[in-house]
């Protein structure tokens, strides 16, 4: 009877901690993806002008989190209520697959997986447990349900034709969201370039080779050795153009980035970055780099983040858009806010009028803010989409 009750008081312990798994995943999320306050309301220019924008954003790791994403939260970023009240046209929605203990700016090894503690706290199949390619398609796959369950309000976006008419039927209907798929790190393929393959029908349209370490495929900025493509690593950049997905240089090591466009016969894209003009650090573009990426024909997303910026407000936001325009051309300069993705920003995705206003306040014209919110960067997806 002892060993029964024992038996049975662990089995509680198990049932209770199984339970409240997602609970404690909410309550780290709630730490980790926070909004600063803002002390004003925008301007009712802002408004009038934000009304009729066609928004788009490169960068936001939503779908790492616990929440339903159909449902207005108060916590985090990014749902696809927050998405309606914003005006967004098109949201990234970018995976995550694996990140290290201690993530710094700096210097980060392969060695830990913090991804495998939030896949088992937020109850993932035990499949992600162990597998990046799992990892990434369960969100993948998480993205397409929310899809299935809006009533058409959602569309993921998979190709140049998709855009077009997306957009066709935006102009009916407003409240209308799009999305696609990108991925952050190359290490999800789990060392093979045949699951390029797999990822592209699972509807990935963007991929960055490197993310907060080092991987077969090339050096992060992050990373210890900080090296460039490696052989393999120029195989998969010619892959990923023959298929017509994305290649995204954040978080590329200067080296990297130098050899993803020095072969490059596609534009790429900086989904989310800040600038060195406006706010120095390891993360952020230099005005060559800006240079560089602009002669590509591709596109920059400026970041909300304070790295990125070395504010907390949407000012801040505002002059790194200013330095990247002044730089790269008005053409190459789009938004990359990376919310949810363990940052505290300005703003959520309803509040993004903020932005509007600061810019405004920053002296920009209308033509220019409609670019940078969102027309350069609906033009980038219409032709590199396939």
């Amino acid at each position: 009877m002892r060993r029964r009750r024992v038996l049975l008081w662990l089995l509680g312990l198990l049932v209770v901690g199984v339970v409240a798994l997602p609970a404690i995943a909410g309550l780290v999320e709630r730490r980790l993806n926070r909004v600063y306050p803002q002390s004003y309301a925008p301007s009712a220019r802002a408004r009038a002008l934000h009304a009729t924008l066609r928004i788009v954003d490169l960068h936001a790791d939503s779908l790492m989190s616990a929440r339903d994403l159909a449902v207005h939260g108060t916590v985090g970023h990014v749902d696809l209520p927050r998405l309606q009240a914003g005006n967004y046209a098109v949201q990234a929605f970018t995976i995550v697959t694996k990140v290290p203990r201690g993530m710094n700016m700096e210097r980060n090894d392969d060695k830990s997986d913090l991804i495998k503690v939030l896949a088992i706290a937020s109850r993932w199949p035990t499949r992600t447990w162990s597998s990046l390619m799992a990892r990434a398609l369960y969100q993948a796959d998480k993205l397409g349900r929310l899809e299935a369950d809006s009533h058409g309000k959602l569309t993921i976006l998979r190709s140049a034709s998709d855009v077009g008419s997306f957009l066709a039927r935006r102009k009916i209907d407003p409240t209308l969201v799009a999305g696609f798929l990108g991925i952050e790190g190359a290490h999800a393929l789990e060392n093979s370039l045949s699951n390029v393959d797999v990822l592209y029908d699972a509807g990935i349209r963007m991929i960055a080779p490197t993310h907060f370490f080092d991987n077969e495929w090339g050096g992060s900025a992050h990373g210890v050795g900080k090296g460039g493509l490696t052989p393999l690593g120029r195989q998969l950049i010619s892959k990923l153009e023959e298929k017509k997905i994305i290649v995204d240089i954040a978080h590329a090591s200067p080296k990297t980035f130098a050899d993803v466009l020095a072969m490059a016969r596609r534009k790429v894209v900086v989904s989310h970055t800040g600038v060195q003009g406006t706010c120095k650090g390891t993360r952020n573009l230099s005005d060559d780099q800006l240079r560089a990426v602009a002669k590509n024909g591709g596109l920059i997303g400026i970041g909300f983040w304070d790295i990125a910026t070395c504010g907390e407000d949407p000012a801040s936001i505002a002059r790194a858009v200013g330095h990247a325009v002044a730089i790269a051309g008005a053409d190459h300069v789009a938004l990359g806010s990376d919310f949810d993705g363990s940052v505290t920003t300005p703003f959520d995705a309803a509040g993004l009028v903020y932005l509007t206003d600061a810019l405004l306040n920053a002296g920009f014209g209308e033509d220019t803010i409609r670019k940078v919110m969102g027309e350069n960067a609906l033009r980038f997806l219409g032709e590199a989409l396939p």
